[in-house]
Order: C-alpha cells, then structure tokens, then sequence
C-alpha cells in the first residue's frame, strides 16, 4: 500500500533537523520506492499498464517546504463522511488535529484526519491523513489535489514534508474512491513540491 511506503519514508513523525544532504538521499530513496512500486501489477493503481510505466514527474526536492508545524489535537470531535470521487463509496474520518505552520512568510492550517478503517487495523492504527489543495491544482498537478500521510504523536511538533505528498490513485486510472479534500484544507498559494500530474504520454 501506498501509505506504508510513505510512512516510513522518514520514520517517527517528530521535529528533527535533517542536513540538506540527508534530506535529498531521502527524496530520492523514496521516489525510487514508489517507481518500484508503480513498475508492479500488484501494487500499482496503473493495474495492467503497470507494465508500461516509465516514471513521475516531480517538482525538485526543496527543503523550504519541509516545515515544523505546530499540531493542535481535536480529540472530542465527532467522525464524519468525508466525500470520495465515487459518490456511492464515502469514507468516513475524524479530525485528529490541526496544523499550523509558516511556509515562506505565510502562516497556513491544515487539518489531519484519521480513518476509521484503519485505526481499526492494528498495522495502521497510528495512520494519518493529510489530504490538501493549493493553487498548483489543474496547472501542474492533479486538479484533484494531493495527499500527504503522517503518524500519530505524543508530541505538539510535527514535521510537515510537501516534497513527500503524492496523487491519489484516481489520477492514474478509473475505479478508485479517493477522498476529496475537504474546503478547510484548500490552501491559498502554490505547493511547487512533490508530485506533479501524470502524463503517460510524456514519461
């Protein structure tokens, strides 16, 4: 899955301080990954064209969009149905938390979310969500927005890494329900970070 190859990306959610050189073998190690398993019919949301996959196109690693945030938990709200691209399948989630952070002189506020299914599983238990929108969207990324997966933390600082978010699944092929990010999470400025949209035609 997805979220497992992106969680242990850079293991314990915390506020370290990574050197630029770690950072960028880190970026690298974990496009790589995701390449290897985007190339496999089992795992890859391309189901059979996984054979022809040849790559993504990703914005250049930039460590200005690795930020500390500050994580404010929510822990009476109540779950809700978050709306899915499939209107018959909608997911339901509860606010874990917001985030609060500076990105390039901007003070910004993400909220995380949990899902229900998988907090049920023990291998996912400590799973977040961070679905989001910013002004890239439908130019040159996923008009849909893009994701970002965290963990659970006892602490109030939570690194925040935009070069590690990546598409759902419904931007590579038809037949998925991936959650569209709700209104709070509709970011007033450009993430040039992570992910970019796919082309098969130009990978």
């Amino acid at each position: 899955m997805m979220l497992c190859l992106l969680l242990s990306a850079w293991g314990p959610v915390g506020g370290q301080e990574i050197s630029e050189k770690a950072f960028l073998k880190a970026v690298r190690k974990h496009r790589k990954a995701i390449h290897r398993e985007f190339r496999n019919p089992e795992t890859s949301p391309l189901r059979e064209e996984a054979k022809d996959f040849k790559g993504l196109a990703y914005f250049e690693p930039d460590m200005a969009y690795r930020v500390q945030a500050h994580l404010q938990k929510t822990p009476e709200a109540k779950p809700f149905v978050m709306p899915t691209s499939d209107p018959d399948r909608p997911k339901e989630y509860v606010s874990y938390g917001r985030l609060t952070f500076v990105l390039e002189g901007d003070t910004c506020t993400l909220t995380v979310y949990r899902s229900l299914r998988l907090a049920a599983m023990p291998q996912y238990r400590d799973y977040l969500f961070l679905p989001f929108k910013d002004h890239t969207n439908g130019v040159e990324t996923y008009g849909g927005g893009r994701y970002l997966d965290l963990r659970t933390t006892d602490s109030d600082s939570v690194t925040v890494d935009f070069n590690l978010c990546y598409n759902p699944y419904c931007a590579y092929s038809d037949g998925w329900a991936c959650p569209i990010p709700p209104e709070e999470n509709h970011l007033p400025r450009r993430i040039e970070a992570g992910v970019k949209t796919y082309d098969p035609a130009s990978h």
